[in-house]
């Protein structure tokens, strides 16, 4: 099993500044990879406040905030990632841009060098399958927001091999979170049970059932959730549960992940959720 030192993160977005985020304050050196400056220097802000926040809080102190913060190289340049001995790509939940991320990397990062996605949903063995290292693929399914929640759902290929998944697993759990062995199949255990969830309570609304506020009130008082399903959507973004209903859709064939054509209507509007401003509700 290889050690893992150098860690590149393809995507500063929330997912991708959180999972660097976590991993620079376990010690871990940090290539952090976008496309444009600002989506860089945003995502370096939001792991600066992130951290300040933690140290006010006394989970950190202010040393380990300041250790954290220059173990993280932000670039522009993908080549750099050269230097990683594993690579999470966190882009957009496209299996095009994915997949073409993937096929870059393999030409950049050292044959022995892990690939891993953050996908919430997309096929781990179509994403290895654009590679020369379909063992070297993995899911690493990290939760928002990634330094607070727990969860690394670990998705294992078809061809992942048995030291690829315990590397990662050992990552996960150097991380201080808890990784869940999970094969591939359409959004794996956590999506495939609840983007339904989601999907039906956006049916509730649009069928007339129920309000937004009644249909999330229902779930926190009654079945004790820290929040509705309709918040959480919102909170996820509306276009990411756009694209794994369809992936679900697609990938399942059965009609019951049909996505609702009102979560369809309020993604075409840009209604996205609490990113945009709007979504069920107004932010």
């Amino acid at each position: 099993m290889r050690e893992i030192k150098t860690v590149g993160v393809i995507g500063a977005g929330t997912m991708g500044n959180g999972i660097a985020h976590v991993l620079a304050r376990s010690g871990l050196r940090v290539l952090l990879c976008d496309v444009e400056q600002q989506f860089l220097d945003r995502g370096l802000e939001t792991i600066r406040k992130n951290l300040g926040r933690e140290a006010e809080k006394g989970k950190i102190s202010l040393d380990n905030v300041d250790a954290a913060l220059r173990r993280i190289e932000g670039t522009l340049d993908r080549k750099a990632l050269a230097e990683a001995d594993l690579v999470v790509e966190a882009a957009t939940e496209r299996f095009e841009v994915k997949s073409a991320i993937f096929e870059g990397l393999d030409g950049i990062a050292r044959p022995e060098v892990i690939l891993a996605s953050n996908t919430s949903s997309i096929s781990i063995t179509k994403l290895a399958a654009v590679t020369s290292r379909p063992d070297r693929v993995i899911g690493m399914h990290f939760f928002n927001p990634v330094p607070v929640m727990k969860l690394v759902e670990v998705i294992r290929g078809l061809q992942t091999s048995q030291e690829t998944y315990e590397t990662v697993a050992t990552l996960a759990e150097k991380l201080d979170k808890t990784a869940v062995e999970v094969n591939d199949a359409p959004g794996f255990v956590s999506n495939r049970v609840l983007m339904p969830l989601l999907n039906e309570a956006m049916f509730a609304v649009m069928e007339g059932v129920a309000t937004a506020d009644a249909v999330d009130e229902v779930f926190r008082l009654g079945m004790a959730h820290p929040m509705g399903p309709l918040t959480l959507a919102d909170f996820i973004g509306l276009d990411v549960c756009l694209d794994i209903m369809r992936v679900l859709h697609e990938g399942l064939g059965d009609p019951k992940y049909r996505p609702c054509p009102l979560l369809v209507r309020m993604v075409d509007a840009g209604w996205l959720g609490r990113k945009s401003g709007r979504g069920f509700y107004t932010y």
